[in-house]
């Protein structure tokens, strides 16, 4: 069965475009032309959604916020932004990748192969990590200290998973973005840290065992 994807952009041309490029690699593409349209179409359960940011009315942010309570499926953002908060605050609201515009195409349907990869690994897994009063529950993607479960964004599950599945094991912010996000450009590995700090934020309203050590110099690690 193909893997279902779906496009939202104002851009009409890209979006003729996208659909046909990846129509021929055997996806099958539905495609909106503004938030609204796409908001109405994630009804039909796609496995990756590609989602403008600069967008009239609502914005690719706004949009991700809405939805990603309600989708399991990774959220790519198509930006022309290049300012780093932009690009915390669009990881921040669920967002899982972005690539800037003007983009290649073969570097995009790379992104997306490596995207839907790492969903079927993870849905194949049916592990849990019990630590003390932590329990991660792999495959159903779950955090959970005593009888409360964490509120994450995937991007911060995803951190915790990679984390956590190598313990006592140091990695930098590069490899952990590499990891958790799938591909490595300069600069971007910056949300790492504030990724990590808002994990430590919601670790502490339960327990006051620190799990993630900042390995000064070096990176961060799981502590067995």
């Amino acid at each position: 069965m193909a893997y279902k994807i779906l496009i939202i952009d104002d851009d009409t041309e890209l979006l003729k475009m996208l659909k046909s490029y990846f129509e021929l690699k055997k996806y099958e593409v539905i495609t909106a032309e503004n938030g609204a349209e796409g908001l109405s179409k994630m009804k039909l359960q796609p496995d990756l959604i590609l989602l403008d940011i600069n967008m009239p009315r609502i914005d690719g942010i706004e949009i991700c916020r809405r939805i990603r309570d309600k989708v399991d499926c990774p959220i790519l953002f198509l930006t022309a932004r290049v300012d780093e908060q932009d690009i915390v605050n669009g990881l921040s609201s669920g967002g899982d990748d972005y690539i800037l515009k003007p983009f290649s195409l073969k570097e995009l349907d790379a992104r997306i192969t490596a995207h839907l990869k790492r969903e079927v690994r993870r849905k194949n897994k049916a592990e849990c990590c019990f630590q003390g009063e932590l329990a991660i529950d792999y495959h159903a993607k779950t955090v959970q200290i005593h009888e409360n479960y964490l509120e994450l964004t995937k991007l911060e599950y995803a951190i915790i998973e990679f984390l956590s599945m190598n313990p006592g094991m140091v990695f930098d912010k590069d490899r952990i973005y590499e990891k958790v996000c799938g591909f490595d450009a300069e600069g971007d590995s910056r949300v790492i840290t504030e990724l990590i700090r808002r994990i430590r934020k919601k670790f502490q309203q339960y327990t006051e065992t620190e799990y993630v050590e900042t390995v000064w110099g070096m990176g961060y690690r799981w502590i067995k």
